[in-house]
């Protein structure tokens, strides 16, 4: 947010925070979010890059269209696992899943 709009709202009696004080969640709860969302965000960018439709890769998966779309659209009830399969049904490697998680991480 813009300095001067976050100081806007403050003066007018507004308290400005993250998501993660919104909803009250412990660091590792917002860590474990932000995995799902950069999984997630993977998967489908990886999915249409490939030209693949969400049923075409619900069969790679032995899945279902809806749930493919349930990733995508980020639904709680979607698994890690899930998300890793899905991004292995795509070709992606470990280290891009990786990358993903921790893209300001290097190797070592």
């Amino acid at each position: 947010m813009e300095k001067g709009k976050r100081e806007r709202l403050e003066n007018a009696g507004w308290r400005v925070g993250s998501a993660q004080d919104f909803l009250n969640l412990t660091d590792e709860e917002a860590a474990f979010i932000e995995v799902k969302v950069a999984l997630r965000a993977m998967l489908r960018a990886r999915r249409t890059e490939q030209g693949l439709t969400q049923n075409e890769l619900a069969t790679r998966l032995g899945s279902s269209q809806s749930r493919v779309a349930k990733i995508e659209a980020g639904d709680p009830s979607v698994s890690l696992d899930l998300l890793v399969r899905g991004l292995l049904a795509t070709g992606a490697t470990a280290r891009d899943i990786a990358a993903a998680i921790a893209p300001d991480e290097r190797p070592g």
